[in-house]
């Protein structure tokens, strides 16, 4: 059974910092409330030509880049979000499209902030089974678009970006070892946008009443969260044949740092053993655990070899946990980057265009 290693990685953010000393200017707060509060500075935010899409595809370009593969190497692109462009069609297809990925399936994945996690298992699980050799697993979000800016208790946590992992099979031993996924629906009322689904179509009355904003009940969000942020870790790590000691790096889903800091005390191990970056970016949801792990490696706090957990909640409610023995670049074929393949796609989209208009005037729309 080939092993499913992580090989490339990737991540974007946009343009805009908006800063706690800016939010101050139109919500009631200020920075020492914030920071006390979160562990947050600052965050990005989505301008315009900003999308999902698009910085879930500069984030993937950079991840195939360092893998030395190039987009028609990919079988699957699994696109983790909760802020998709559209309900369909799926984020992921917009993604393999500006990528030029000619060769893979695409779909998009919906557990919220536990989303990359649950992606990475799915992916892993791919690998494993034979059905996929290269999968490229994507978190990426422009939540500041469901943010209600006159709810200070929300709109200060969220930010935009993106990351990816490339996944590789291989029989060299290591990359992905054990994973846990778990989900409690009973506690979806805790953080829900209401609005703009089956249930709740946008209306007037929606609008009106800010159902298509991020509603949240923070204080039970932050009870769930410091109890299975705990477990999962614990879970995974044993699934993986590790004491908890032998764990090198975690990188949490970063939501808040009173958070993490309950997690390094029931794990009883040191805060510096996991990886805090939501001070400069905020709760970039499904992308925050790709986002700090490529800041972790650029930082040389994870290294080929090192046991990695990474861990993660949201809503749903979801949780989970996925421990890997980092890997790195496995050797490639490749002399050409994928960034030279942008072009390309783009060539690619263009002439597909074409020719389905041709078709539609040649052949007419059908009965």
């Amino acid at each position: 059974m080939p092993n499913a290693h992580i090989t490339g990685w990737g991540m974007s953010v946009p343009a805009k910092v908006l800063t706690n000393s800016d939010l101050s200017k139109i919500v009631a707060t200020n920075d020492e409330w914030i920071r006390e509060r979160t562990g947050i500075h600052q965050r990005y935010i989505a301008g315009e030509g900003e999308t999902s899409s698009s910085l879930g595809t500069d984030a993937a370009f950079k991840a195939l880049k360092l893998a030395g593969l190039l987009p028609t190497d990919l079988d699957l692109i699994i696109c983790s979000t909760s802020s998709p462009e559209y309900i369909f069609p799926a984020t992921a297809c917009l993604i393999q499209d500006r990528l030029g990925a000619s060769n893979a399936g695409a779909f998009d994945l919906l557990a919220a902030c536990s989303g990359f996690i649950y992606g990475l298992n799915m992916g892993a699980q791919a690998i494993r089974s034979g059905s996929a050799k290269t999968v490229l697993v994507i978190g990426t979000e422009t939540l500041s678009r469901f943010v209600n800016w006159e709810d200070r208790n929300t709109c200060i946590l969220f930010g935009d970006g993106a990351g990816a992992f490339i996944l590789q099979a291989s029989e060299k031993p290591g990359g992905v070892m054990g994973s846990v996924m778990h989900s409690d629906g009973s506690g979806g009322d805790y953080l829900s946008i209401p609005a703009s689904g089956s249930t709740n179509p946008a209306s007037e009355i929606t609008l009106r009443t800010g159902m298509h904003f991020i509603h949240m009940d923070g204080k039970e969000v932050f009870r769930f969260a410091t109890r299975v942020m705990t477990q999962a870790t614990h879970e995974a790590a044993q699934k993986s044949g590790w004491k908890t000691e032998d764990i090198n790096l975690v990188v949490p889903h970063q939501a808040n740092l009173r958070i993490i800091d309950a997690a390094a005390r029931g794990l009883k191990l040191p805060i510096e053993k996991f990886m805090i970056n939501l001070d400069r970016y905020g709760n970039t949801s499904t992308a925050s655990i790709p986002i700090a792990t490529v800041e972790a490696v650029q930082n040389g706090r994870l290294q080929p070899g090192d046991k990695v957990v990474f861990v993660g909640f949201g809503a749903g409610l979801t949780w989970g946990a996925l421990a890997a023995e980092w890997s790195g670049p496995l050797p490639s074929e490749h002399y050409i980057s994928a960034e030279w393949y942008k072009p390309w796609a783009r060539v690619r989209s263009t002439l597909r265009r074409i020719w389905r208009a041709l078709e539609e005037l040649l052949f007419g729309r059908g009965g």
